[in-house]
């Protein structure tokens, strides 16, 4: 299982977290089993390895405009997904619109 998902070793100390642990990695593979069965229903066949590298080009980025008055916006939104990407949410019935773009104002540390 550990494969697919490219998980590393666990080495956590306290026995909670490991369990913790192993859902999550149990989580994810259920979900990478889900993509893979609504993409060959979509006739689309391909390994997860082509999927994850294809969606490594859509990210999230945080942009952080410092003012002069001392406060700091920020503004978190996601960039424009490729041709390839967004024929993958569209077989998966998935929004290309992964975030809603996000503006918070702060306070910037001195």
């Amino acid at each position: 299982m550990k494969s697919p998902l490219s998980e590393r070793p666990i080495h956590h100390q306290k026995e909670h977290r490991v369990e913790a642990h192993i859902f999550v990695c149990l989580l994810a593979f259920h979900l990478l089993v889900a993509i893979e069965q609504t993409l060959l229903d979509e006739k689309v066949h391909t390994s997860w390895a082509t999927v994850r590298e294809a969606l490594k080009t859509h990210q999230v980025s945080t942009v952080v405009l410092p003012t002069p008055d001392g406060r700091c916006l920020r503004i978190r939104m996601g960039s424009t997904p490729d041709p390839e990407v967004k024929e993958l949410y569209n077989r998966l019935h998935i929004s290309e619109k992964v975030i809603t773009p996000v503006r918070c104002w702060s306070q910037t540390r001195k």
